[in-house]
């Protein structure tokens, strides 16, 4: 599977693109808002083949795609949808960066094109998202993409030692197809 935006080609992940994925997961800054303390290759090796056999499932529900930047052919990170409820049309969204390339609208571009795959291919109707609420570089993304804030889930999550808030977006079919 392939989606392409204006600098973005995303597309299913192979083997070899755990060496890519280790270098960014490997990186304190990625690791901030993380449960992982640190990574290794045979972590990392295991992520990225719980994302290849995803893709012989059937029906497919789950679709985390290696984002990579078109002009260098590097890979920079990833980006997914995954369907929560066939019946109710509902799927959810995440995204993650090397920090190397933080900050220059990759991630606003990845998630926008996953958006437009869950309502126009999927044919979603509800798409949701959640973030750590002091991580405010995906709270903007979230925000640009046009999903808004449905709930603050104060101390969700327990990440080395500390809990965190978490912000709950969602966005609508109709409401999407109105931006």
């Amino acid at each position: 599977m392939i989606l392409e935006t204006h600098r973005l080609l995303m597309r299913d992940f192979v083997e070899t693109d755990w060496q890519a994925v280790f270098v960014y997961q490997s990186n304190p800054l990625y690791l901030r808002y993380s449960y992982w303390t640190h990574r290794t290759e045979k972590d990392v090796c295991e992520f990225i083949q719980i994302f290849i056999d995803q893709q012989k499932e059937q029906p497919r529900i789950k679709f985390q795609l290696a984002i990579i930047l078109k002009e260098e052919n590097q890979l920079i990170g990833n980006c997914g949808i995954r369907i929560n409820d066939l019946e109710m049309r509902e799927a959810n969204i995440g995204y993650e960066l090397n920090p190397q390339y933080w900050g220059q609208g990759y991630a606003t571009e990845a998630a926008e094109a996953i958006l437009k795959f869950g309502f126009e291919e999927l044919e979603m109707h509800r798409i949701w998202s959640w973030c750590v609420s002091e991580n405010v570089a995906s709270v903007k993304v979230l925000e640009k993409i046009g999903m808004r804030r449905e709930g603050h889930l104060q101390e969700k999550e327990l990440i080395k030692g500390r809990w965190y808030d978490n912000f709950l977006y969602a966005i609508l079919e109709h409401e999407w197809k109105a931006n």
